[in-house]
């Protein structure tokens, strides 16, 4: 599906107007959080990290950092090891995700698509599930609203793929309210035996298997 004009520059329009906006509704809640890291795990207070956006480019994501540094006297291996109290509320809160509406003004990303995953993914999908790149990166998205973390790999790239064929104003607007929603209930923030995702080393199920009879609540 190629989307109307009208809608690639209003959702970008729109994406402009909003991201800035809560960037400068957020800066004292930002700057709060960054003490607290500072303080809790000194510097960095940015993770950032290159995932490819649309097309496939990759672009560099920030976040606020939830983990102490690899290597570090007091960073162990394990991501379950290095995560700090801190960092496990901000990723249950989806405050570190704040500093990502940064990608979204510089047209990184958009406030709704597909969630950037990491470089290493991209020869693992197959050329359906790659489809996910035909639209910018989302800070939130459908499979964020239906499960996020909580579904497996092929579920979340099924639902992706969905919204690359049925994107819209009005779909990206029910997904918004949604994510209020799941972010206030805290709902998937982490994998079954994870806290965070498990590594996606690809797929055995088409994706699209099982997406059709339940599509999702916000497309209802």
């Amino acid at each position: 599906m190629t989307a109307p004009r009208a809608y690639e520059c209003a959702k970008r329009l729109f994406d402009v107007v909003v991201a800035a906006v809560c960037l400068v509704l957020a800066t004292p809640v930002m700057l709060a959080i960054a003490v607290a890291i500072l303080v809790t795990m000194g510097r960095p207070v940015l993770f950032r990290q290159p995932r490819p956006g649309r097309h496939a480019r990759l672009f560099d994501l920030v976040k606020f950092r939830s983990m102490t540094v690899p290597g570090s006297a007091d960073g162990p291996a394990t991501d379950a090891a290095r995560l700090t109290p801190l960092g496990a509320w901000l990723r249950a809160t989806s405050l570190d995700e704040l500093p990502g509406l940064w990608n979204v003004l510089r047209g990184d990303m958009s406030l709704v698509g597909p969630r950037p995953l990491l470089p290493s993914y991209l020869d693992r999908y197959t050329p359906e599930q790659f489809r996910r790149h035909e639209v910018r990166p989302g800070v939130t998205g459908l499979q964020q609203v239906n499960g996020r973390n909580a579904l497996t790999w092929e579920r979340r790239f099924a639902y992706d793929v969905w919204y690359v064929d049925n994107r819209g104003f009005l779909l990206d607007l029910r997904i918004l309210a949604r994510t209020v929603v799941v972010v206030l209930r805290r709902e998937g923030i982490t994998a079954p035996g994870s806290v965070t995702a498990h590594e996606f080393h690809g797929s055995r199920v088409p994706v699209g298997a099982g997406i059709g009879a339940e599509r999702s609540e916000v497309t209802a």
